[in-house]
C-alpha cells in the first residue's frame, strides 16, 4: 500500500484529458493548465474521453510516479468544465471517506 504524506492534496483536472500523454505531457498540463507545481508532492488526477480510464501523477520525492486505473465496466464520474481552463478541486477528505 502506498501512503501519502500528511498535507498531500489531490487535484482533479475536470473535463477530459488526452491520456496518450505520459510523464512529460501530463506534467506540462499540471504546469500550464492547472497552474500548479508537478513536483509539489500533491496528486493530480486526469480522466480520458471514454471515462473508463484515469491517470494519477505524483512526485514521491525521488521521481514522478504515473498510476493508471481502467474500469472493466462503468465509468468514473467526473466534473465537467465549460471554461477554457480546467477546474481544480481538492478531494483529500472525500477520498478518505471512501475507504
Amino acid at each position: 500500500m502506498i501512503t501519502l504524506p500528511a498535507g498531500t492534496e489531490i487535484w482533479i483536472a475536470a473535463g477530459v484529458t488526452d491520456l496518450r500523454r505520459g510523464f512529460t505531457g501530463l506534467r506540462a498540463v499540471v504546469q500550464t493548465v492547472l497552474n500548479k507545481k508537478p513536483f509539489s508532492g500533491h496528486v493530480f488526477v486526469f480522466r480520458g474521453r471514454r471515462g473508463d480510464l484515469i491517470k494519477l501523477l505524483w512526485w514521491d520525492g525521488d521521481g514522478l510516479c504515473l498510476f493508471a486505473k481502467r474500469l472493466e465496466r462503468g465509468r468514473f464520474i467526473w466534473p465537467k468544465t465549460t471554461h477554457s481552463r480546467q477546474f481544480q478541486s481538492r478531494l483529500r477528505k472525500e477520498i478518505y471517506e471512501l475507504r
